[in-house]
């Protein structure tokens, strides 16, 4: 608090001796304090009442099951380690060709 009252008496002192420049630096190095430090009291009160009885979360989806490697590639698995039955048709798939520009 003391800091806050000598940059005040700063001002107020630049004032009187006709120093307007520095009294105007002075006067906003003491309204930047007093902002900062009224910005952070409201910080801590924002702060309080949002995680005010919350419990933490979880940071991550759970893992997917992972199976052992296998030489085989017919068989398709999904992330729990169950099999997914595939069965291939008898058509190939076919896209447009581009056109050129």
């Amino acid at each position: 608090m003391a800091d806050k009252e000598s940059k005040t008496s700063k001002f107020v002192g630049l004032l009187q001796k006709g120093k307007n420049a520095d009294a105007g630096q002075a006067f906003k190095d003491a309204l930047r304090d007093k902002v900062a430090s009224a910005l952070d009291k409201a910080r801590v009160a924002i702060a309080g009442k949002v995680f005010n009885g919350t419990q933490a979360e979880k940071h991550s989806d759970p893992k997917p099951a992972v199976t052992a490697a296998s030489d085989r590639t017919d068989k398709i698995m999904d992330t729990d380690g169950k099999e997914i039955q595939f069965t291939p048709s008898a058509e190939a798939p076919t896209a447009d060709a581009p056109e050129a520009k």
